[in-house]
């Protein structure tokens, strides 16, 4: 029971900081809204938070949490379950590859990029030469994309 009291505490927590950090980057998206127009990544809403457990070779797995932010900045938070408690977090800026069908994620230290495909609602995760993983864990590498229900309505009573 403590367990999940503070795996909600912490999910809570990432919840509303993702909500202050989403809301207060909106104002800064303003200025590259022109520039991203002419790309092809507009055609999936791909903006939000993504979560995923994915495969670790020296743990039980990596709980991953991706928030991507229209003005092309991200934040994850990683934590190596099984191994240690402690999470992750890393914030940087992402860009499109020339197919506009996959991000690369680079860290604001510049360490090591991350790749992801984009599809709809989903994120896949790349190798570090940007090749999707095979194998019977392939289907493991996959972050989904939380889905935020609407607050009015979709259809009338008319």
């Amino acid at each position: 029971m403590r367990n999940f009291r503070q795996s909600f505490n912490q999910i809570l927590t990432f919840t509303l900081f993702i909500a202050l950090f989403t809301s207060w980057n909106f104002a800064l998206a303003e200025s590259t809204e022109t520039n991203a127009n002419h790309h092809s990544q507009n055609n999936i809403n791909w903006p939000g938070i993504y979560n995923g457990f994915v495969p670790c070779d020296d743990c039980n797995g990596v709980k991953t949490t991706l928030a991507l932010n229209p003005n092309s900045t991200y934040l994850l938070i990683s934590q190596f379950v099984g191994k240690s408690p402690r999470e992750i977090v890393e914030k940087g800026k992402f860009t499109w590859n020339d197919k506009n069908n996959t991000i690369i994620l680079t860290p604001r230290d510049n360490s090591i990029t991350r790749q992801y495909s984009v599809a709809e609602n989903m994120l896949i995760q790349l190798d570090k030469d940007g090749n999707a993983y095979t194998g019977k864990l392939a289907e493991r590498y996959v972050l989904r994309r939380n889905v935020m229900k609407e607050s009015s309505q979709q259809h009338s009573a008319h």
